[in-house]
């Protein structure tokens, strides 16, 4: 689970809702597109606001940034039908945005499950891109002890998905990680967040998470400038299965040194560096 490093928005962005032909969606923006335009794309449990500490140094570098919630994610409505996240859904959806926000090729991010939202999106229509960045985001489905724990959640999710508040406590309570208290800001935050995201998008794309097959070689033959960033630790995919797909894509490859699953919120001046120099070259 992604943890913003700031709630507040820098003075450079706003938050508004982009209004597409499949709907509208949750939005924080910033920045002039001197060199280009970014669309963000969140986690399996996460939103704009991982993200957020990554709006104001692009914007700086001459990008105009747009991070979102996908449908039924946190602020952004969706429907109580698993049908309606199909991955293909939300890849379709992903298009509408990009061709909401005018520009005329799009600097794509994916975080997570946004970097298999992307890649779909990207094998079925690359041409309004102008670079693929698969951050934490791996080959295929994650790693097995993860698959185990997603299992549970969307187990706890069919069963008991009209009582988010009472799954949220219990997650909380088994996690390890969550042992450490969260300071009262954040701690409501995150909780808002859960509660607000829509149970069956939760189920639907963790099942993606721990059935997604190896899409790489298809990748691979799309003829795009692509970018595979991570943390130096990921328990989601290990960083040498990491390592070993941007080799079969043929991608620039960057580690964030002291991070983990969320480079973009642990490290945001130095992921935002990355991301603005690998952009810099890919439009030269």
């Amino acid at each position: 689970m992604s943890k913003p490093p700031r709630l507040t928005l820098p003075s450079v962005a706003r938050a508004y809702d982009l209004t597409t032909d499949r709907g509208t969606f949750a939005v924080h923006e910033a920045g002039e597109p001197v060199r280009g335009t970014a669309l963000l794309v969140p986690g399996f449990t996460g939103s704009k606001e991982d993200f957020i500490g990554l709006l104001e140094p692009l914007a700086a570098a001459g990008y105009r940034v747009v991070a979102v919630d996908g449908r039924g994610q946190y602020e952004s409505p969706g429907p109580r039908e698993e049908s309606a996240y199909a991955l293909e859904e939300l890849a379709l959806d992903l298009l509408a945005q990009t061709r909401a926000l005018g520009a005329d090729r799009v600097h794509l991010v994916g975080h997570s499950l946004g970097g298999l939202i992307s890649r779909a999106a990207v094998l079925r229509d690359a041409a309004p891109f102008a670079s693929l960045t698969l951050m934490s985001s791996g080959p295929a489905a994650i790693s097995e002890e993860q698959q185990a724990r997603t299992k549970l959640l969307v187990a706890a999710l069919e069963a008991m998905g009209d009582d988010m508040p009472a799954i949220w406590a219990a997650m909380r309570a088994h996690d390890p990680q969550d042992q450490a208290p969260d300071a009262p800001a954040l701690a409501l935050f995150l909780s808002r967040r859960w509660v607000s995201t829509v149970p069956e998008q939760l189920i639907a794309t963790g099942r993606v998470l721990i059935s997604e097959p190896d899409r790489v070689e298809e990748l691979a033959r799309v003829e795009l400038p692509k970018l595979v960033l991570s943390g130096a630790v990921d328990y989601a995919w290990p960083v040498p299965l990491l390592d070993e797909m941007a080799g079969r894509l043929g991608a620039e490859r960057v580690v964030v040194a002291g991070t983990e699953h969320s480079p973009n919120a642990e490290a945001p001046q130095v992921t935002a560096a990355a991301l603005a120099c690998f952009w810099d070259a890919s439009t030269r």
